[in-house]
C-alpha cells in the first residue's frame, strides 16, 4: 500500500506490479494483497477516494456525541476511519474500492487484517468520555481494564446499532463485503484470509491465528488452536510458520515448517524487524526439511481438497482432534500435540526443543508408517517414534483410501498428472477399506449446479476388489481425471497377478516382506465404473 493506504499501491516500491501479477497468472499462480480494516482521514480532499466516497456513502463508523465520523489511528500517516458493515451502503461501496484496485492490478483473492477492529489508540486519541458501554456495571477481565483497548469506543454508532453490541461481529460483515464484491469482479471462487473472525466466517474466508512468537511455546499451540477453528468450522486455518514476532532459529523454524505444512492454511510469515526466515534464509537443513513435507502435501492435495467440500456440504471438520474419532477411547480426550486430516492420515510433530523422536499415541487398530508402509498394531497406546530433523512422523489409519497426484511446480501443473490411490487394508478384515475424491477445476462458482464436477467413493471387497461407485451420476467434468497409480499396505496374503476389468497386467511388484502392492502405469478412466482385483 502507498503510505499504507487501503486500496492503492506504492508504484515506487512495486513498480512493475501489475506486470508482476500478470506473470504469475500465466504460470497458473494467484497473488493476494493486503487490506487493512481502516480508511486514511487525512489525506486532500478529492485525493483519496475510499475517504471522499466514503463521506459522500455515509458509511463511515460514528462518533456518539459528534455524529462525525469516528476518528482513530491505525497504519496510517495521520488519522483513521473505518467503515461501517452494517450500514446498507456498504456492499456498493466496498465493490466500488475493490473494483478500482482490480483495475490497477488483476489480485485473485485478498487478506484482511486489523479488523477486529483494531486501533492504536483506546478509542479516541485521549480515550472514551466516561459511559455505560465503556465502563459497564460488571466489565470482563480484557487486556488494559478498558472494553474500549486499542479498538473503538463502545458506544461508537454503526447503522445497526452501538459498537457495543457489533464489536465481535465487524469482521464477519468485512469478509462477506470481501466476498460479495470478489464474486462480482472475477466471477470465481473467492480466497480470503482474515486475522479476526465470528461464528459463521468459515463460509466467507480462512483464518490465521494472528502474531505469534518465534518461540517451542508457540508452536506447540498452534494445534490446540487451528483444532479448535476446525471444530468452530472455519476449516482453513494456519498460524505464522516459524512464528512472526521475535528471531526464529534453524531448529526451531525446521520443525515448525514440517507442520505448518499439514496446517490447511500454509504461510511461512514475519514482521519486519526480524531476521529473514524463509528456508533459503536457513540453510540446507530448513530447505530440505520443508521440500519434503511440502511435498506430501501436495501429493495428497486431492485428499484434502475432498475434505475440504465434505465440510463445505457436511459440515465434517477437516482437522480432526484425536478424541473427535476416538471419543470412547479417554487417553484421546486431553491429546493436543497431534491431528488428523480426516479420518486417515495422522500427523504427530515434533514441538520440543533438541528432540530426535516423539512420543505419540496411536488409537486401537494399524497404523501405516507414510515413509516406509509398515503397519503399527496398536491396541490405543503410546508409542516413541523415531523423528531425524529432517522428517515428521506421519501414519496411514488402516481401513483407508486416499486419493493422491503427483506434485508439479503449481497446483495448475499438478491438475495435469495422473491420480494415485493409496489403499490401507484392515486385520482383521471386519471393514472394507473406503475413501472418496471430489476433483472439479477448483475455482468456478458454480461447478455443484452445473454437474462440472467429479464425486466417487472407492471400496475394496473381499480384501483384494477394488471398485468405485458414483453419487453424482453423468458427471460433466471437463478435463481428464485418469487414474495411473494404485498403493496397497498391509496385503493378507501374496500377490501373484492384476487385473483391471478382467484384463491381466504386469506393471506391479509385492513386497513380501512388507506386505506392500504397487500398480503403476494404469490408464483408468475414473468417470467410468472399474474393478481392479490383484
Amino acid at each position: 500500500m502507498k503510505n499504507s493506504n487501503d486500496f492503492t499501491y506504492d508504484d515506487d516500491k512495486f513498480k512493475g506490479l501489475p506486470e508482476f501479477v500478470q506473470e504469475i497468472h500465466g504460470v497458473g499462480m494467484h497473488y493476494i494483497p493486503l487490506i487493512d480494516a481502516g480508511i486514511s482521514a487525512s489525506e486532500g480532499n478529492n485525493t483519496y477516494p475510499p475517504y471522499d466516497e466514503g463521506v459522500h456513502q455515509d458509511i463511515f463508523i460514528k462518533d456518539f456525541y459528534t455524529n462525525a465520523p469516528f476518528i482513530g489511528k491505525v497504519w496510517n500517516r495521520v488519522s483513521t476511519v473505518w467503515p461501517d458493515f452494517t450500514h446498507p451502503n456498504i456492499s456498493q461501496y466496498w465493490y466500488i474500492m475493490m473494483n478500482n484496485m482490480h483495475g490497477q492490478f488483476e489480485y485473485d483473492g485478498v487478506w484482511i487484517d486489523m479488523n477486529e477492529p483494531s486501533n492504536f489508540y483506546n478509542g479516541h486519541i485521549n480515550g472514551c468520555i466516561q459511559n455505560t458501554f465503556d465502563n459497564p456495571p460488571y466489565q470482563p477481565n480484557v487486556v488494559g481494564n478498558l472494553l474500549a483497548t486499542k479498538t473503538l469506543c463502545m458506544n461508537a454508532k454503526h447503522f445497526g446499532g452501538l459498537h457495543y453490541n457489533v464489536h465481535n461481529t465487524y469482521c464477519m460483515g468485512e469478509a462477506v463485503a470481501n466476498y460479495r464484491a470478489i464474486i462480482k469482479i472475477r466471477r470465481r471462487r473467492p480466497f480470503i484470509v482474515s486475522r479476526a473472525t465470528w461464528i459463521g466466517q468459515g463460509h466467507y474466508s480462512a483464518h490465521w491465528t494472528g502474531d505469534v512468537y518465534s518461540s517451542w511455546h508457540d508452536l506447540r499451540m498452534s494445534i490446540p488452536e487451528i483444532l479448535q477453528f476446525s471444530l468452530f468450522q472455519i476449516p482453513m486455518v494456519g498460524a505464522d510458520i516459524c512464528g512472526f514476532d521475535g528471531n526464529t532459529t534453524v531448529e526451531l523454524c525446521n520443525r515448525w515448517m514440517q507442520v505448518g505444512a499439514f496446517y490447511p492454511f500454509s504461510r511461512n510469515h514475519n514482521s519486519d524487524d526480524t531476521i529473514e526466515q524463509d528456508p533459503v534464509a536457513l540453510g540446507d537443513l530448513v530447505i530440505e526439511s520443508s521440500k519434503k513435507a511440502l511435498m506430501i502435501k501436495y501429493r495428497l492435495l486431492p485428499y484434502l481438497y475432498t475434505l475440504f467440500f465434505m465440510a463445505h456440504s457436511s459440515g465434517s471438520p477437516v482437522l480432526n482432534p484425536l478424541f473427535f474419532l476416538y471419543w470412547e477411547d479417554k487417553n484421546t480426550l486431553d491429546i493436543d500435540r497431534q491431528f488428523l486430516w480426516g479420518k486417515g492420515l495422522m500427523i504427530v510433530p515434533v514441538l520440543e526443543q533438541g528432540k530426535t523422536e516423539v512420543k505419540a499415541y496411536l488409537p486401537k487398530g494399524i497404523w501405516y508408517n507414510y515413509y516406509n508402509n509398515t503397519g503399527i498394531i496398536s491396541t490405543g497406546q503410546w508409542f516413541v517414534l523415531e523423528a531425524p530433523l529432517d522428517t515428521i512422523p506421519l501414519f496411514i489409519r488402516d481401513g483407508i483410501i486416499i486419493p493422491a497426484q503427483a506434485p508439479s511446480q503449481t497446483t495448475a501443473q499438478s491438475r495435469k498428472n495422473k491420480f494415485e490411490l493409496i489403499i490401507t487394508i484392515s486385520h482383521p478384515s471386519n471393514e472394507n477399506p473406503s475413501g472418496s475424491l471430489f476433483w472439479d477445476d477448483g475455482d468456478s462458482i458454480d461447478s455443484i449446479n452445473t454437474h462440472n464436477y467429479l464425486y466417487e467413493n472407492f471400496e475394496v471387497i473381499d480384501g483384494n476388489k477394488l471398485i468405485n461407485t458414483w453419487p453424482n451420476y453423468n458427471p460433466n467434468i471437463q478435463e481428464a481425471v485418469i487414474l495411473g497409480q494404485i498403493e496397497v499396505l498391509g496385503l493378507a496374503r501374496s500377490v501373484k497377478n492384476v487385473t483391471v476389468d478382467g484384463q491381466e497386467i504386469d506393471t506391479f511388484t509385492y513386497n513380501e516382506s512388507t506386505k506392500y502392492l504397487l500398480i503403476t502405469n494404469l490408464h483408468i478412466d475414473l468417470s467410468r465404473k472399474f474393478q481392479v482385483m490383484w
